[in-house]
């Protein structure tokens, strides 16, 4: 990367544009150009995005985009394939971990429901039956008058 940077860099200098004007030029941050220049890939979020301002930092300046890219695509391969698979799938677990733990922002049809416990379903039903046991005994009490069952309501008025 810092090889494609380095040919950036010499172009713009040869050519006498400051670094300021190709930015204003091409429409992106000079940061960023500084950024392509120095190799610092890692500053940049999206490896597409790089690419195409490569691209179009490398047309400007009158360099053939098509080659370059493909130096890039060729440094990105031999980077990438150094990195261990472990590392690789430690990253990804990592990063779904971290995707679990933010909480998302979501409208109440598509929220996740929470799930309970064992324990909090035993103790509904356990209440839920003893009110049942209650008002069993108690309506049985208000039938019955002296152990006898009453076939009439009777008002006092």
């Amino acid at each position: 990367m810092n090889e494609i940077g380095n040919i950036l860099r010499v172009t713009r200098e040869s050519s006498g544009v400051s670094i300021e004007e190709a930015s204003n030029d091409l429409g992106i941050k000079d940061v960023i150009l500084e950024n392509i220049e120095d190799g610092k890939i890692g500053s940049f979020q999206d490896v597409f995005q790089l690419k195409a301002y490569i691209s179009e930092y490398a047309k400007y300046l009158g360099l053939d985009s098509e080659k370059l890219i493909d130096s890039f695509n060729e440094y990105l391969f031999e980077y990438t394939s150094k990195i261990p698979v472990k590392e690789i799938e430690k990253k990804v677990n990592e990063q779904v971990k971290e995707e679990r733990e933010i909480d998302k922002v979501c409208s109440p049809y598509t929220r996740e429901s929470k799930s309970h416990s064992l324990l909090f379903y035993r103790v509904i039903y356990i209440t839920l039956a003893i009110i049942a046991i209650i008002l069993l005994t108690w309506s049985i009490k208000q039938i019955t008058v002296n152990k006898q069952v009453t076939n009439e309501i009777s008002y006092v008025g």
